[in-house]
């Protein structure tokens, strides 16, 4: 199957470019592709024409947002309609990455699909706007809603607290918000057990959950990493925990980011593993 991914340098479409043997794939890349830029757009998918579109880029600097919300509309949530709608016209399928941004964070519960959304900055306000937009594309879609990625690739958490901890012996780490770590090697995964389910059964429009197994907060989290990493020869620090009032950001974070998969599971037939073992993984190839 050609598949047009998005987001070449990203850590979910490295992360496919490792896993997804026997497909063709194309990736787009900056300037000839531009989300901001709807033409473009139109013009690499007429160009490629792939049978299925992955769409995984996007705007990610969530604080540089606040003061660059047209930018972020225009990529997040304008693109990928445009995109879409152009696969639309050739008959492929879209499968649209989102984000735990788009909830407030209020519930004491994982979020589910059907929850209200409410996003509390301009990230998770362009990002709903994307979901919407591929929805009423006309395209057949499923939009899979991610939080707090990582992997061997890119910038992303993990990385960061290893390259403190270098100069570092502790660090001050946010413990007032909950998440579920996702491994973007297990989101690539979880993708390419989409593309199978539709090459089997045909291409079938709906909104997802996809997130590591289990739960943390972002201090356990360090912790888990710092401890996974002293046992390869890695480096270490103190981790305390501290409120998210004591680390003010332009943007604010969902206290509650945690999501229920059972939805997409169940579809799919498939669930990440727990957290810890997916971090395990790939620490044995950063470390």
């Amino acid at each position: 199957m050609r598949i047009l991914i998005t987001g070449h340098d990203g850590q979910v479409a490295q992360s496919l470019a490792e896993q997804a043997q026997g497909h063709d794939l194309v990736f787009t890349s900056y300037p000839e592709f531009d989300l901001a830029k709807p033409e473009t757009i139109e013009a690499a998918v007429a160009r490629i024409q792939p049978e299925l579109i992955v769409s995984a880029a996007a705007y990610t600097a969530v604080d540089k947002a606040e003061s660059e919300p047209e930018l972020a509309m225009a990529i997040n949530g304008d693109g990928p309609g445009v995109l879409a709608r152009a696969g639309a016209k050739i008959g492929a399928p879209i499968i649209h990455l989102s984000t735990d941004y788009v909830f407030d964070g209020s519930l004491d519960r994982p979020w589910r699909e059907d929850d209200p959304t409410g996003p509390l900055g301009v990230y998770g306000a362009t990002k709903l706007a994307g979901e919407q937009a591929v929805q009423a594309s006309g395209a057949t879609h499923a939009v899979i809603r991610l939080a707090w990625v990582y992997s061997p690739f890119g910038n992303n958490f993990v990385k960061t607290m290893l390259r403190l901890a270098e100069t570092r012996d502790a660090l001050n780490v946010v413990e007032d918000q909950q998440g579920c770590p996702s491994s973007a090697l297990d989101i690539a995964t979880a993708i390419l057990k989409v593309v199978g389910h539709w090459q089997q059964h045909g291409a079938t429009s709906g909104l997802y959950h996809f997130a590591g197994s289990g739960e943390a907060n972002w201090a356990d989290f360090a912790r888990a990493i710092f401890a996974e990493s002293a046992t390869r020869g890695g480096p270490r620090a103190a981790v305390t925990g501290i409120p998210s009032s004591s680390y003010p950001t332009p943007a604010k974070r969902p206290a509650n980011s945690r999501l229920d998969c059972t939805h997409f599971a169940n579809t799919f037939g498939y669930r990440a593993p727990v957290w810890q073992e997916s971090l395990a993984v790939v620490l044995r190839r950063l470390i």
